[in-house]
């Protein structure tokens, strides 16, 4: 696209674990100049831009209205307010997942984005996974799939982010616009479902778009087709003190779909596995784990015909889904062109989510709404 020059310029907004440790490495390796890092916390700003040759800033108004050509937005929470304001700024947006809380935001965002004529895309870097496209090719390859799963053992952010050996945050971000992001959440959360309990609201808000959100990416960059109702609860309490594990199951045409997604506190680290069983063949997909830059997933292909059976193992080279996201981002703000981590594929997974919100408030006999 015009103006933009040999090295993509980029401000990174919110410098918290996953900017320090993979965004920093990553935007280097992906070749764009990181110009300014912004967080809430004037220290940990100044900490981290000059760990990369960056300037600090604590006002993302004020990366706006500087001359980078794009932004990566990695604050916690819903990125939609923040998107907007990136946008009419002129700037192409990175925004880690989830984009929004309601399909509403993401059509506005959507509208924004065609007039001012720039780039927004979503974080689902499970997308951009190295051995994505081959284990979408082996999917194309089953027939009579009769079960697709997907398994998450999620600890406490401790166990996974130990080895990084990172500083705690100091207090020093202003509480007023901490209070003011919270408040837009809650918001949103509440205009996506009518009626739910602020328990419901928080595990929306926190575990099926904080993380759930990534299985139904997955699930569509591998031509799964998504279900339009799903069965759920929660296998411990929805109001307990530590977020409750989630067991959802659907059907699409002949096959079940089971989604299990499970808290583990003190799980050494995140494993995430994604399962289709179908009528010639198996195949088994980890995904590679988060906090860590060269981190591979596996791909296994199991079949057989007749009682001749072949088993395959797949690895790629050590780039992950985070860097080949931004490859990606490049490639969209210089061609024009959206990818799939774009728009669309963002309220389908809203829609989704709010699906799953429903079915666990049912399994209450609680009765919510969904936006969508």
């Amino acid at each position: 696209m015009s103006g933009i020059g040999e090295r993509i310029t980029i401000g990174l907004i919110g410098a918290g674990t996953i900017s320090q440790s993979v965004h920093v490495t990553s935007l280097r390796r992906a070749g764009f100049d990181l110009r300014i890092v912004c967080d809430l916390s004037p220290s940990r700003a100044a900490e981290v831009a000059a760990s990369c040759g960056a300037i600090a800033m604590t006002d993302p108004a004020d990366v706006f209205a500087s001359d980078v050509d794009a932004v990566l937005i990695a604050t916690p929470g819903s990125h939609a307010e923040l998107a907007a304001q990136a946008i009419r700024a002129g700037k192409h947006v990175l925004a880690e997942k989830p984009l929004a809380f309601t399909v509403r935001e993401v059509e506005e965002l959507e509208a924004l984005a065609a007039e001012a004529g720039v780039i927004t895309q979503v974080g689902y870097m499970k997308m951009f996974d190295p051995l994505l496209p081959k284990a979408a090719s082996e999917v194309g390859e089953l027939h009579g799939i009769r079960l697709v799963r997907v398994t998450v053992m999620h600890p406490a952010d401790e166990p996974q982010i130990a080895h990084l050996r990172l500083d705690p945050p100091a207090p020093d971000a202003d509480p007023a616009r901490i209070a003011a992001a919270v408040a837009y959440d809650r918001d949103r959360a509440r205009e996506a479902l009518p009626g739910a309990s602020d328990a419901l609201l928080s595990y929306y808000s926190n575990v099926l778009n904080g993380s759930v959100i990534h299985e139904l990416s997955l699930m569509r960059a591998l031509d799964l087709p998504l279900p339009q109702e799903w069965t759920a609860q929660t296998v411990t309490p929805l109001d307990g003190t530590e977020p409750p594990s989630l067991l959802a199951t659907a059907t699409v045409d002949d096959a079940a779909y089971v989604l299990s997604w499970n808290w583990l506190p003190d799980y050494p680290e995140y494993d995430e596995e994604l399962t289709v069983l179908a009528a010639n063949g198996r195949l088994e997909f980890h995904l590679a784990k988060p906090y860590l830059v060269e981190e591979r997933s596996r791909l296994t292909s199991r079949r057989h015909d007749g009682e001749l059976r072949a088993d395959t193992d797949y690895t790629a080279g050590h780039e992950t889904g985070f860097l080949r996201q931004l490859d990606a981002f490049a490639t969209a703000i210089r061609t024009g062109e959206l990818n799939r981590a774009a728009f669309a594929g963002a309220k389908q997974d809203i829609a989704q989510l709010q699906r799953l919100a429903q079915a666990v408030a049912a399994s209450l006999g609680q009765q919510v709404g969904t936006e969508a």
